[in-house]
């Protein structure tokens, strides 16, 4: 399915039904008076979490999303019907900005945000019955509702995130240890979209793994696919950042690892939006050597002493042949359930 994370749409609330002007004519009551009912409110729009949606491909073809008006009131005091609210859902993650880029709301895991109420609708002539105004021929005719452009943007939810470089080996790890089936192809840059895949450990627990498609010098200002995928890795909890050993790359392991880091950290310092922004780069990471398979054991330790010298812990697996990811499943199950036990004792009173 394709993924879209980013769309420009329209909403508007109904407007409020106006109220009725009416008399009550009815035999043998020569005085019946006014009995003009209220008109309804108009339809609210609200914003719903949908968490079996995983991107914004719907609003590609509905780009306008309006809630009904109120019914006007009629005589014999009855009230118009409320307009139906317009209800949008939205995978998890999803931003709600205006058009000046200012955030409105942040979607997360679950939820409901209504954003824009529907006009009041208009008071019946009954309302304005007085001792001194037994006949009032006025009503009001409703509050109008109210329309804005917004913009919606997608960042996946994971508890892990896996970068490096493009051909790093990502898509055939996702593939190995979760049921994500990504397009695998001995290419630069076949991961054109994020995947997710879930990934379980032992019987009851289990973590989502994203895998970011490559990242290359200059990301964090564009280049490449660059902040339009750097992005979805804010709301990962930790990274499993992932070197290519082979010896069919333009970077030694140890410089395409030291480059992607560069550019995490000038991402981080340019988007940094609050204080309670974790920086990407003081993030856990778990450093993975993939595609040991390739490689004989001289070029293994050449490449494993340059990483030794930095002092960067690491795992040597290979997502191909399965070696060493039984190892790498236990220590990201470790980063992930751990930090979330720790979110969960911070938000416990």
């Amino acid at each position: 399915m394709k993924f879209i994370d980013e769309v420009k749409i329209t909403v508007a609330s109904g407007k409020g039904g106006p109220g009725a002007v009416s008399f009550r004519r009815e035999a043998k009551v020569p005085r019946g008076g006014p009995d003009g009912g209220d008109g309804g409110d108009g339809g609210s729009v609200l914003f719903e979490v949908d968490d079996r949606l995983n991107s914004l491909l719907n609003f590609q073809f509905t780009k306008r999303y309006f809630a009904e008006n109120g019914k006007p009131g009629a005589g014999q005091h009855k009230q118009g019907k409320s307009g139906k609210d317009a209800v949008i859902k939205v995978p998890p993650g999803t931003l709600i900005k205006d058009d000046e880029e200012n955030l409105i709301r942040d979607m997360g895991a679950e939820g409901e945000f209504l954003f824009l109420k529907g006009g009041k609708g208009g008071k019946g002539n009954t309302f304005y019955k007085s001792s001194v105004q037994q006949a009032p021929e006025k009503a009001q005719k409703g509050l109008p509702g109210e329309e804005r452009e917004l913009r919606l943007e997608l960042k996946l939810m994971a508890d892990i995130g896996l970068v490096g470089r493009p051909n790093a080996g990502k898509s055939t790890l996702i593939s190995a240890v979760s049921a994500s089936k990504p397009k695998i192809a001995d290419y630069p840059f076949t991961t054109l979209t994020p995947n997710l895949g879930v990934v379980r450990h032992g019987d009851f627990d289990s973590f989502v793994l994203a895998d970011i498609p490559g990242l290359i010098r200059g990301a964090s200002e564009g280049v490449g696919l660059g902040i339009q995928f750097l992005k979805h890795i804010e709301r990962t909890r930790a990274f499993v950042h992932l070197v290519d050993v082979s010896e069919f790359n333009e970077l030694e392991p140890i410089e395409a690892y030291k480059e992607i880091r560069g550019e995490l950290e000038k991402y981080a310092s340019e988007n940094q939006t609050s204080s309670e922004f974790e920086p990407l780069d003081k993030r856990p990471e778990l450093v993975v050597l993939n595609k040991i398979d390739a490689v004989d054991e001289k070029r293994l330790d050449e490449v494993k002493m340059s990483f030794i010298k930095e002092d960067i812990s690491f795992l040597l697996i290979s997502a191909a042949t399965r070696r060493g990811l039984g190892d790498l499943v236990n220590k990201m199950a470790e980063f992930a359930l751990q930090n979330s036990t720790d979110s969960v004792e911070e938000e416990t009173p």
